[in-house]
């Protein structure tokens, strides 16, 4: 579909989405542009050239959504061509900040053209809402992270004062006004000392928090993946914080996928008894060091249980020789009957769904979290980064629905017997405590999350809410 055709079709609500180039951020952004578009809404999603054919094909094909080509600017030291951070170090991930940096007369173009009603946007475009709105576009920050990632990290009480920089302590602790019925008093030392990271400057740019905080006070509207039945106290909190509208698209449930699972898959996963398998998998960005990856490997090996591991190696690296040197002597061929090691992608829903999966290990993003509980498996976390700490608490202590892997408190080391302890707090003794208070709970969220009339309901009240701000009918 053409961008005139989406610009004059002034009686129905116009959305443009412009996710970070990320696929932990374009999937959620993905997932709610399919929500709204089977609600009416016209949607024009933001893409970096090399990825719109990816896009388009998660997007639902609807004559009402249309992929806009973003061209990258160049950086020196960003290699052209890789344009999300999956392909790229976490150095060459921050000059793309500095790429997105750069694109401001590119979007400011594209947005005059489409007039979008609003613009829904991430973390690294904290120039946007000054931009649309000489524009006269209306901006929505939509966190693709849990209310409680923000409250605990990215509110003005984190840092009264301005230009400082927390302490390890500092950040152990939760800020200033934080709820105090929350599950979470205090982080773990390696926990704290990894969100130093979000205070940081890069190549002279603003840091992650300080990008976050702009983009928190400069929108019109903040948009939040949750909902007020997981996360009310801290939606709460962040609305005190920036005393401005909080609208919540609930969890974004990700529709089933209709594609059948790979067939080899299905026959391995097929012969194995029903909820026996554990799979894991610890995202598209998680490289674990030799030592973690053998004391993961081994600890599912001694749960006795069937696995599926999912791992990434850097690029360019001989992943047989990789794990030959992770792990002991002949065990690849000791296990080679009851797990499967692989790289690369794989159908994250589908596996999940499979009868014979009982458990996902996961690094505990807030869209895998999602995906682990509307299916039958159970949730045992090992979050490696970032907001995944967070999410792992809010899990395990809020929603009482999940297990995350014990590690010690300085450096964050686990070891094999954490792995098969974690994982048999849900699968062994399933009747007794604590497996069945975990396992009743996910039951109870899952037949939340499930509820269909539930999850409309959602995305109804937020197209109702968005078309208030503008002069279409609500109606």
């Amino acid at each position: 579909m053409g961008e005139e055709n989406l610009a004059k079709d002034f009686d129905v609500l116009h959305v443009a989405m412009f996710p970070f180039f990320a696929f932990g951020h374009i999937s959620p952004f993905v997932q709610l542009s399919n929500k709204l578009s089977s609600h009416g809404v016209n949607i024009s999603f933001f893409s970096a050239i090399g990825y719109v054919n990816r896009v388009k094909s998660m997007l639902n094909p609807t004559p009402t959504t249309q992929v806009i080509p973003l061209t990258i600017p160049p950086v020196e030291g960003l290699p052209p061509g890789l344009e999300t951070t999956a392909e790229l170090s976490p150095a060459q991930s921050e000059l793309l900040k500095v790429a997105v940096d750069l694109m401001q007369p590119q979007i400011k173009i594209l947005l005059s053209q489409l007039k979008p009603h609003f613009v829904l946007f991430d973390f690294a475009q904290e120039w946007l809402p000054p931009l649309a709105s000489e524009l006269g576009i209306k901006t929505v920050f939509y966190s693709v992270f849990a209310a409680l990632s923000n409250s605990y990290l990215t509110v003005p009480a984190r840092l009264p004062e301005p230009k400082t920089s927390p302490t390890i302590e500092d950040l152990r602790k939760p800020p200033p006004g934080f709820p105090k019925t929350s599950s979470i008093t205090s982080m773990k030392t390696f926990e704290a000392r990894d969100f130093l990271y979000m205070f940081k400057s890069f190549h002279g740019g603003a840091s992650v928090y300080d990008r976050v905080l702009t983009c928190l006070t400069g929108c019109d509207v903040i948009l939040a993946k949750t909902c007020n039945q997981m996360e009310g106290q801290y939606v709460e909190y962040v609305k005190k914080q920036f005393k401005k509208p909080v609208l919540l698209v609930g969890p974004v449930v990700p529709e089933p996928r209709s594609e059948p699972l790979e067939e080899k898959w299905a026959k391995w996963l097929g012969q194995f008894p029903a909820q026996s398998v554990i799979y894991c998998s610890l995202g598209s960005e998680t490289i674990l060091t030799a030592e973690q990856m053998k004391e993961l490997l081994l600890g599912l090996d001694i749960t006795g249980l069937p696995f599926f591991a999912v791992l990434k190696f850097p690029a360019n690296v001989d992943v047989a020789a990789e794990l030959k040197r992770a792990l002991p002597e002949g065990f690849m061929e000791r296990v080679k009957e009851k797990a499967a090691i692989h790289t690369g992608w794989v159908q994250q829903q589908q596996i999940l769904a499979h009868q014979s999966v009982g458990c996902f290990l996961s690094h505990v993003g807030f869209s895998s979290v999602i995906e682990a509980i509307v299916n039958d498996c159970q949730v045992v976390m090992l979050p490696t980064k970032g907001d995944q700490w967070l999410n792992s608490k809010l899990v395990s202590g809020d929603l009482k629905a999940g297990v995350e892997v014990n590690r010690r408190d300085e450096d964050g080391y686990f070891g094999k017997d954490d792995i098969k302890n974690a994982v048999e707090r849900v699968m062994v003794d399933v009747d007794k405590e604590p497996a069945k208070s975990i396992r009743n709970n996910k039951k109870k969220w899952k037949e939340f999350l499930q509820n269909n009339e539930i999850q409309k309901r959602f995305i109804d009240e937020l197209v109702r809410e968005l078309k208030a701000m503008t002069d279409l009918h609500t109606t």
